[in-house]
């Protein structure tokens, strides 16, 4: 990638790196990200090794879409909020029709649209403390949720929509199916360098082919076209008077502000807190 590029390509023996390197801006997926990453994804078809990680620099994986560029629609136009939010869910897609597969290394936050990406991975292997979920303030409804429900289950992706901003933290992610492994996070990279070898062994067509099959097992029962329609029904509500409402907010008050007033405890620290206090009695 050029110099100044918000993503980057590593060759680590077996495995190609694709790094989410926009630190200072938390990792957040601007247009420019976005379009360096579908590239990057492209040309590791026929280069690079015959496994695939994806990791973020900094502190954290991904903090999701930069709604200031993506993350909302910039006029009231439904039918090209739908195409944009479509193209988007086609970009994950890419990861999972891939040929080689794709494992995402997650560390401190991956959150909102970030985790759209996670989804759509081969395996996922998270940090004990990484913290994972939902937009912080409700823009949409719709995109995100309907993904993680074939990895969850419709409870707890309900679950974790419900809530704004509501987080679950690794170890919860591997509990609820969403994730494959939490390990501490200096060991994060070492275990996915070390799955990788270990795929490496199997002949690229025959990993091809395993993902495939796999992935149309679960296309059978709904997964694609249930991410598809995530996209009409977000364009929808983006249009109406509820959301309109909060975007005046932000325009009004300022983004942190509006994220402040919607902060509170996730649903694992409600669960916890209850728990704790039937201990005390």
């Amino acid at each position: 990638m050029p110099d100044g590029s918000s993503v980057r390509v590593e060759h680590d023996g077996p495995l190609s790196w694709i790094v989410l390197d926009r630190p200072e801006h938390a990792n957040a997926l601007s247009t420019r990200m976005l379009d360096e990453f579908s590239d990057a994804l492209e040309s590791l078809r026929e280069e690079g090794g015959p496994v695939l990680a994806i990791r973020g620099e900094g502190r954290g994986f991904s903090s999701g879409y930069d709604i200031g560029q993506v993350g909302a629609p910039r006029v009231a136009d439904p039918v090209g909020d739908r195409a944009r939010l479509r193209g988007n869910i086609d970009r994950w897609l890419a990861i999972w029709d891939h040929p080689k597969p794709v494992i995402a290394a997650v560390h401190g936050y991956c959150l909102a649209g970030a985790t759209q990406m996670c989804v759509y991975c081969d395996i996922t292997i998270v940090t004990d403390d990484a913290s994972i979920g939902e937009p912080a303030i409700p823009l949409g409804g719709g995109y995100i949720a309907p993904m993680w429900a074939p990895l969850v289950g419709p409870k707890r992706a309900k679950e974790l929509a419900f809530l704004p901003g509501n987080t679950i933290d690794g170890r919860t992610a591997v509990e609820w199916g969403w994730a494959n492994h939490a390990v501490p996070s200096d060991a994060l990279l070492d275990t996915v360098r070390a799955l990788a070898a270990r795929i490496a062994l199997v002949p690229s067509d025959v990993l091809a082919l395993k993902k495939a099959s796999i992935n149309r097992a679960m296309e059978a029962m709904g997964t694609r076209t249930a991410a598809m329609a995530g996209a009409e029904m977000d364009a929808l509500l983006h249009l109406s008077p509820a959301v309109l409402e909060v975007r005046q907010s932000i325009v009004n008050r300022g983004l942190k502000d509006v994220i402040n007033s919607f902060r509170g405890p996730s649903s694992q620290d409600i669960a916890a807190s209850a728990q704790a206090g039937r201990g005390a009695e």
